[in-house]
């Protein structure tokens, strides 16, 4: 599938230097805290974690990583103190709830955003994408910007929808939320797709939005903000439960049996974050690493839950993938 580069990239600039020396350290042990909204250990925090020890980081020699699982969004206050408590050397945050709590933590420890799903600039994070200016720099993922190519990808992918709709949290509890429904609706009217947009603020919502999903819609967008990540599984049961074809705005449930995604390559991105840390370990200062964007997306197909709701994905959707499960 012919990729798009959104924006501008560092790719150069930014790999380069980290595939060559390993890290040359000098007894100290560097303490990392890990923020993430998911409830244990996922693709990303591994995908973080193996490059700290490709850079030549050895857990308990020279690096502690501190470990801090949100289980959603609401946590997130406390558990950023506790880091900066611990008085830990960087705090990397996966996601905007994630990385906005830690800067409202701390304005002098070096954060680094591992994947922010929303717009850092207008969150009030950094000063710009190429100098960010403060504490906070990192990798965002472009996720509620690729709106309308996921509608798209949705609509080829279920050719007899003639109504789609999309499933977050309430506007009200996060503008991760509030991006994802703006851009899509903004998608939808110059697609010229009729969308309805639906609401849960945990999983006691769920079964009701599914169900009136399926009443108003052929096929359904589930925006994977903290609260829908968590509760994955449910949501693949509802999914399957009421025959809905599903577009999720991130791989992990299409991994664990979803319909498909199109996201950007978000293990990458966490990758790129360790090397970002590595750097700001030798010197670097976040103001002056400018926040990187993906030039990799992936859409991703599973046949097998195709298979499940009845769906037939048409030849040339299947041509486009970058990854068909079997």
């Amino acid at each position: 599938m012919k990729k798009t580069i959104v924006g501008f990239t560092l790719t150069a600039i930014f790999f380069a230097p980290c595939f060559s020396a390993k890290a040359q350290h000098t007894g100290k042990v560097y303490r990392v805290g890990y923020l993430s909204p998911r409830k244990e250990m996922g693709r990303n925090e591994d995908a973080f974690r193996n490059r700290m020890h490709e850079l030549g980081y050895v857990e308990g020699k020279h690096l502690i990583i501190d470990w801090r699982f949100a289980s959603g969004d609401t946590l997130f206050p406390k558990l950023a103190a506790d880091l900066v408590r611990l008085n830990v050397d960087i705090i990397v945050g996966q996601g905007a709830g994630a990385t906005g709590a830690a800067k409202k933590a701390t304005n002098t420890i070096p954060i680094v955003m591992s994947n922010s799903d929303d717009d850092p600039i207008r969150l009030g994070l950094i000063a710009s994408l190429a100098r960010p200016g403060g504490n906070v720099t990192g990798f965002i993922s472009l996720s509620s910007e690729i709106a309308g190519k996921r509608l798209e990808l949705l609509k080829e992918t279920v050719p007899m929808a003639t109504r789609l709709a999309i499933l977050s949290r309430p506007k009200n509890q996060g503008t991760v939320a509030a991006s994802h429904v703006r851009e899509t609706e903004v998608a939808a009217r110059a697609l010229g797709i009729k969308l309805g947009t639906l609401e849960a603020r945990g999983r006691e919502d769920l079964e009701n939005a599914f169900q009136t999903a399926r009443k108003i819609a052929d096929a359904l967008i589930v925006v994977a903000v903290a609260g829908m990540i968590n509760d994955r599984d449910w949501i693949l049961d509802l999914a399957v439960k009421t025959r809905l074809p599903v577009m999720y705005t991130n791989p992990e449930p299409v991994l664990a049996g979803g319909l498909t995604s199109y996201a950007a390559d978000l293990p990458a991105l966490a990758q790129g974050a360790a090397n970002y840390v590595d750097r700001i370990f030798k010197g670097a200062k976040p103001a002056d690493l400018p926040v990187q964007q993906p030039t990799k997306f992936e859409f991703i197909i599973n046949l097998k839950a195709a298979k499940q709701i009845g769906l037939t994905i048409p030849p040339n959707v299947l041509a486009r993938a970058d990854r068909v499960i079997k």
